[in-house]
């Protein structure tokens, strides 16, 4: 599955909230800051609503799947 190379290149600055929130959830903090993601349908859409202040290139490469950790100590919890 080929991914999607994103760098930003304007300011969050002057943004509505939802914007910054689309930039915070594909990764994006930093004006310069380049990820790789998957293409996917919400990615996207994504990168749809925030075209204006990205530079968006294809690859080749695909990204690692990236998880969240676990939380140590829950199951603990929720056992006894």
């Amino acid at each position: 599955m080929p991914g999607i190379k994103v760098k930003l290149i304007r300011s969050y600055s002057g943004r509505t909230e939802k914007q910054k929130a689309t930039l915070l959830g594909l990764g994006l903090k930093r004006i310069g800051q380049e990820v790789l993601l998957r293409d996917t349908a919400p990615i996207r859409g994504m990168l749809f609503k925030v075209q204006h202040m990205l530079e968006i290139e294809a690859v080749e490469q695909t990204p690692p799947v990236r998880r969240r950790p676990g939380r140590p100590g829950r199951k603990d919890k929720l056992e006894g």
